[in-house]
């Protein structure tokens, strides 16, 4: 499972590592792995002729909607590179990096991203080195239906409250793996109610190495983040 063979916390680039190369882009990947990282963080989503792509916003820097473009007319320079999931999902199977998905939510029925992308992961026997994470409680619902053996993370960036907190009701309806907070919800509370849960708790996004230090010692299992630097500096402490 998610995490089970590291004795220490995991340091994810938050899309790679945008501060030095483009996001969500292979060479990002790479260079946050070189820089000691133990994974990425990355984006899903879906083409024109239905190939899954990595890329955060739903249409490319030249303003064309991802949904209303074909693989081949992807752009392939350094600086506008988005590349196919599988060639992600191949980078990993390679080099041994830990990969949090992030499903984008999506309208209606959804077309069926999350589902693939748990038969990819498979497919590339990555299984035990992803979580799938989402905002959408639809899509990691869909996630525990067709993969309840690959990790699930309910990301969520403020509290909800409804006579109740919200946050944990879902994630205990989920069934899900792993919390994913904004590093600024992240409080002795939620620590203690997330080991008599059984749920991991990775925070985003870490971008300074007090901040990481801080969330290190309250207990986080993972550290999300855009500066490898800052949050390498906290091995220090492990």
């Amino acid at each position: 499972m998610f995490h089970s063979f590291i004795d220490r916390p995991l340091l994810l680039g938050h899309r790679g590592s945008p501060r030095a190369y483009p996001e969500n882009s292979l060479t990002g990947f790479q260079a946050a792995l070189d820089a000691g990282l133990d994974g990425v963080e990355l984006d899903v989503r879906r083409l024109k002729d239905g190939a899954l792509v990595v890329c955060h916003d739903p249409h490319l820097q030249d303003g064309r909607k991802l949904s209303e473009v074909e693989t081949s007319e992807l752009p392939h320079t350094d600086r506008q590179d988005v590349p196919l999931l599988r060639d992600v999902l191949a980078w990993a199977t390679g080099n041994g990096a830990y990969l949090n998905i992030e499903i984008k939510p999506e309208a209606g029925k959804g077309d069926g991203r999350t589902e693939e992308t748990l038969d990819l992961a498979r497919a590339y026997g990555l299984s035990e080195r992803v979580i799938v994470s989402s905002f959408s409680p639809l899509q990691l619902q869909a996630a525990l239906r067709h993969a309840p053996d690959i990790a699930r993370g309910f990301l969520y960036h403020r509290s909800y409250h409804v006579g109740c907190d919200l946050i944990p009701v879902v994630a205990r309806q989920l069934q899900v793996t792993a919390l994913h907070p904004h590093h600024s919800l992240v409080t002795p509370e939620l620590m203690q109610q997330a080991a008599q849960e059984n749920w991991i708790v990775n925070a985003w996004t870490v971008n300074d190495r007090q901040l990481a230090a801080s969330l290190v010692g309250l207990g986080v299992n993972g550290l999300i983040g855009d500066i490898p630097e800052e949050l390498l500096a906290t091995e220090v402490g492990f």
